[in-house]
């Protein structure tokens, strides 16, 4: 905090910004062309129209695809005679050399066009740039680029594209890289307010709890500016999570003075030595999935594909992994040593999730016929409940069984003798239940809310002090009054870190309910459920729709039916 008082008052006093030569034209140096264009055809954001300007530098050439740029707010970019005169800028560099063949994409937010003479339109400024989640990049990707790769030939090699805006611009794209760094891996932020607008407040913490992405950022803001410190807290986040970012402050307040005298500066740093490719910080000093989960160069591996729906991976006590198929009826087998996908069990009922026991047989969600089911080594199915809705399971040392009813909302235990009974109810969508490693402690995943449920265990089955314990990151879903994260399936590694798959990836929890890193999606799914396999238990092992991938970590998880005390926390 010292160093970053010190920072801001040693730039108290006044600065004059004047665009140097390279924002003005210069003799010889051929101008690009800058088309106008409309789109009022969106179904991402339906009902919107848009004017959109298109400069295609005077190097461009149709046999070699160009890098691309998107400028939002892109009539104040795009203006030559305004203030940042981006178009001369990236005439000069480009012919100076200092930037590559670039077509530049400078777009307007969309307005609901109003109906009668005398009302208004709706602005989705705020809207499309302020909000967090992939809606607008996806609309850039999928609606915009296209319709100009009709006319230009665009790279589609996400480094050779870039994404810039001021203010509100600057958070929609850091937004859009963040969320689809497989479309923008350069970002340039002028003045962005990272702050509690639509959410964007949020970034530095997904920053340094998120596993890391390929991008470069460029930010700049001033003293006079209100939205400064979070720029700083951004930058800071970036920094420690080690990627190339830079953060520029100077002394000018919410406006575009600053940034149009450095917007040269600006791009020269965010597209230099652009022929490499820009690859994911892979340590930072202080990012916790770098320095404690992840092995440098270990990423997702595709194991099985080619079913219909994953769930349920449970691992026996040789470290082979088993997963249901759910609407084929299928358990199938991953074998720890040679990793090949066999089929278990066939007609299961649609057996869900599963969980081995002490005394070796595979327990069974199996939802079909209203029951919980266990198989012997040989495939044999032997009938423990009848009777219930289940999603889930948890078996501890003594082989009693809790499970999860979503449908009733209720939480159920089986004894020893099989006899059940449901030992809480309310929670409006238990999912995933695993124990902690001593056993002391059952967790449960509520799939519609943002919270994973901690119970103190007792004797007999009974759930005492149960709290909203786990405080899991949920994606953007505030136009629809939702906070899900999509909690599903969860499992624990031998310090007791809680492992949650949910909608933004596999969130690891602290003992102490904190969430403390998110590992990415392994492929466009989400994922259902996790588990700790292979012979070492140092694979995770991830169901994510139709497939199974598996990823090796440096941490090492447990046997879900043995109970073994963790040590003490770092609180």
């Amino acid at each position: 905090m010292f160093a970053l008082i010190v920072s801001i008052a040693s730039l108290a006093f006044a600065e004059e910004y004047v665009p140097g030569p390279d924002s003005q034209r210069q003799p010889g140096v051929p101008q690009g062309k800058v088309t106008r264009h409309e789109w009022n055809r969106s179904a991402i954001y339906p009902g919107t129209s848009r004017e959109y300007w298109v400069y295609v530098p005077a190097q461009y050439d149709p046999q070699r695809p160009a890098c691309t740029m998107v400028f939002l707010d892109g009539g104040t970019f795009a203006n030559e005679t305004g203030a940042f005169k981006t178009t001369v800028v990236l005439d000069n560099l480009i012919h100076k050399g200092e930037l590559p063949v670039l077509v530049g994409v400078f777009i307007n937010p969309g307005v609901v066009v109003p109906g009668p003479a005398d009302t208004q339109g709706r602005f989705n400024r705020s809207y499309e740039y302020d909000a967090i989640g992939p809606r607008f990049p996806t609309f850039l990707l999928e609606e915009i680029l296209p319709q100009v790769a009709r006319q230009y030939n665009l790279s589609t090699d996400p480094n050779h594209r870039a994404i810039g805006g001021s203010s509100s611009g600057g958070n929609g794209s850091f937004n859009a890289a963040w969320q689809r760094p497989d479309g923008f891996r350069r970002v340039l932020s002028f003045i962005g307010g990272f702050t509690n607008l639509r959410g964007d407040h949020i970034y530095p913490s997904l920053v340094r709890k998120m596993e890391t992405k390929p991008l470069r950022v460029f930010l700049q803001d001033g003293t006079g500016d209100v939205n400064v410190y979070s720029n700083y807290e951004l930058n800071l986040a970036l920094t420690h999570a080690g990627y190339d970012s830079k953060l520029v402050i100077g002394t000018e307040a919410h406006n575009s003075k600053h940034g149009a005298a450095i917007l040269p500066e600006a791009l020269r740093w965010l597209w230099r030595d652009h022929a490499t490719p820009i690859a994911k910080p892979l340590a930072g000093p202080r990012h916790f999935l770098t320095n404690n989960v992840l092995h440098p160069g270990k990423d997702w591996e595709l194991v099985s594909e080619g079913h219909k729906f994953t769930e349920g991976p449970a691992v026996d006590a040789q470290g082979n992994v088993f997963f249901s198929d759910v609407p084929n009826s299928r358990i199938h087998r991953i074998g720890a040593k040679d990793g090949r996908v066999t089929v278990f069990r066939q007609d299961t009922a649609e057996a869900n999730g599963l969980m081995f026991g002490p005394d070796g047989r595979l327990y069974a969600c199996q939802n079909g016929r209203k029951r919980i089911v266990a198989y012997d080594p040989d495939g044999t199915e032997s009938t423990i409940a009848e009777g219930v809705e289940s999603n889930d399971l948890a078996v501890n040392a003594r082989g009693e069984i809790y499970f999860t009813d979503p449908k009733n909302h209720r939480i159920w235990f089986i004894d020893a003798q099989r006899n059940k009974r449901v030992v809480h109810e309310g929670i409006p969508f238990p999912n995933g239940v695993r124990f902690s490693p001593d056993h002391a402690f059952l967790s449960v995943a509520d799939s519609m809310g943002r919270w994973v449920w901690s119970f103190q265990t007792q004797p007999g089955g009974a759930l005492l002090n149960g709290v909203p314990f786990h405080h899991l990151e949920t994606p953007d879903g505030a136009e629809y009054g939702q906070l899900r994260s999509g909690a599903d399936g969860m499992t624990v590694d031998s310090e007791g870190f809680l492992y949650v798959a949910t909608a933004l990836g596999i969130q690891i929890c602290d003992p102490p309910g904190k969430t403390v890193g998110i590992l990415s999606r392994p492929g466009a799914a989400a994922p259902s459920n996790v588990v700790f396999g292979g012979a070492d238990l140092q694979t995770l092992y991830v169901t994510a729709g139709d497939k199974v991938f598996r990823r090796e970590v440096r941490r090492k998880g447990v046997f879900p039916w043995m109970a073994a005390k963790p040590p003490r926390p770092r609180l």
